[in-house]
């Protein structure tokens, strides 16, 4: 009886969190197609746009840390992690397009590289911890589910939407941005991945071996941040 209680329980959650995702997902896209014209059209779109990120980054982030802390799930958690990273990124570029920039931007990308690097150690840490120690094993996350189809289906269009405003305003910072969104799409299906094997399967471990296969794109996104790659000749 208790079991099957935890169950629908876990199912609303689940329900609960896709339908408040979704909802916000209409609300960020119906203000992005609603911007006020007059001034610089891709200007005022672009900083609509990183405003949308922001706000999605925010919520992914703290949804995927609290679902991860409930159910231990290292793949949530580095997931997590790195939306929070990603939200400095938006918010450079959102700075930016805004004319103010308090930070090098230089010194913003090294900041975030060391803090990728910093994640990447982390993961790699607790995935060991999870794998060898029984009282650490990861539990089915349905709210984390429900957020990485959301975060799965956001990311592209965001991706692609920076991309077009990229290439006519000559952005790369606005370039390197859609490469975080890329990116951020690529790990939320390799982490839903980890979790579905783990909810269908009940196996604890494949929520660890999912959080692993983050660790090339994150140290891929630490090397390029540090290397200046991701801002290089930003306009």
């Amino acid at each position: 009886m208790v079991p099957e209680l935890r169950r629908n329980n876990r199912c609303s959650e689940s329900r609960f969190s896709l339908f408040t995702a979704l909802i916000m997902l209409k609300i960020l896209i119906t203000k992005f197609q609603h911007v006020e014209p007059g001034g610089s059209p891709y200007q005022k779109q672009i900083v609509s746009l990183q405003v949308i990120t922001i706000l999605w980054m925010c919520v992914e982030a703290a949804v995927s840390i609290f679902a991860a802390i409930r159910a231990h799930s290292v793949a949530l958690l580095g997931f997590g992690a790195d939306s929070g990273i990603e939200v400095a990124s938006a918010f450079v570029v959102f700075l930016r397009f805004k004319n103010v920039s308090p930070m090098n931007e230089k010194t913003a990308a090294r900041i975030t590289g060391l803090l990728l690097f910093a994640l990447a150690a982390f993961i790699l840490g607790i995935s060991i911890l999870t794998l060898t120690n029984p009282h650490f094993r990861p539990e089915p996350s349905y709210p984390g589910i429900a957020l990485l189809i959301a975060a799965a289906a956001m990311m592209p269009w965001l991706s692609r939407r920076k991309r077009i405003l990229a290439a006519k305003t000559n952005s790369s910072a606005l370039k390197a941005d859609a490469v975080q969104s890329s990116m951020c799409a690529y790990l939320a299906w390799i982490a839903l991945g980890g979790l579905l094997v783990n909810a269908v399967f009940r196996f604890s471990w494949a929520d660890s071996m999912a959080a692993l296969l983050l660790l090339p794109i994150v140290l891929k996104e630490g090397w390029d941040a540090m290397h200046g790659k991701s801002c290089h000749d930003c306009a």
